[in-house]
């Protein structure tokens, strides 16, 4: 961990470096930084008194690299000129690095290290989560509200708008997949819906960015490029979603199975 928070200050082709930057900038990158090494030190001190499962520990700390690579890697850079980028940048976020990280189950290891001090931020999530439906309504909201023009190009120039902006998808893309996920038999029916409701937002909103006949955000930008992220969200972006619902379907069906003793 240590290695790569020391290659994120010195390596210049990093984007956002609290080295080379300046400014407002500079101190956004260095506070998301340290934010990001405080969450992953409280995992490590959470391992020493509950250890995690061997897959679980590698799937966490794989997708604390990924998420230190898409946050601070030469992508982050890129996503500042290109559409397309921005938007592999947002869906690494939210269909790659969120349901990874639930996926590897930190909580008990985030919660024995962090003692009673996150207690007030974890324990209310673990009632939201328990309706996916409404998770995948907040994370749509997210989802829409920074793809409109003024709220994209706000995130974009100013670096406090921009930690908002990632901290926005990161936390409701997590607290949707830990619902749906992490649903019950109870609530499978409904994490379906909700996988379905977001696989079809997310790909209208696709659709518009390739369809749209002028550069929607601004008109320096490329509608080409704009055309080409629009794609990435309707298609590619889809993947995980039709994927995790053969998953959850499977396993709903698998739980209704053995409670009637088929």
């Amino acid at each position: 961990m240590l290695i790569i928070v020391l290659l994120g200050l010195a390596t210049p082709v990093f984007g956002h470096s609290p080295i080379s930057s300046g400014g407002a900038e500079q101190f956004t990158a260095l506070l998301g930084m340290v934010m990001f090494g405080m969450v992953w030190l409280t995992y490590l001190l959470g391992a020493r008194r509950v250890t995690p499962h061997g897959l679980q520990a590698l799937g966490f700390h794989s997708t604390m690299v990924i998420g230190f690579v898409a946050l601070w890697g030469p992508l982050d850079h890129w996503a500042e000129s290109s559409a397309a980028a921005h938007m592999v940048q947002h869906m690494m976020f939210m269909v790659v690095i969120a349901p990874l990280w639930v996926l590897s189950r930190p909580l008990p290891q985030l919660a024995s290290g962090s003692g009673r001090v996150l207690a007030p931020v974890w324990q209310p999530m673990l009632k939201l989560v328990q309706h996916p439906v409404y998770m995948a309504y907040l994370h749509g909201v997210m989802v829409w509200l920074w793809h409109i023009p003024r709220f994209y190009i706000l995130a974009l120039e100013n670096p406090w708008w921009h930690l908002v902006e990632h901290g926005c998808f990161l936390i409701t893309a997590g607290l949707f997949w830990w619902a749906v996920l992490k649903s019950t038999q109870r609530t499978v029916g409904w994490a379906l819906f909700a996988l379905l409701f977001t696989l079809m937002h997310t790909g209208f909103l696709g659709a518009m960015l390739t369809f749209a006949q002028s550069p929607l955000y601004g008109a320096g930008r490329s509608l080409q490029d704009q055309q080409l992220a629009g794609l990435i969200m309707w298609v590619l972006g889809a993947i995980p979603y039709l994927l995790a619902a053969g998953l959850v379907g499977w396993r709903g069906y698998w739980q209704m199975q053995r409670r009637w003793g088929g």
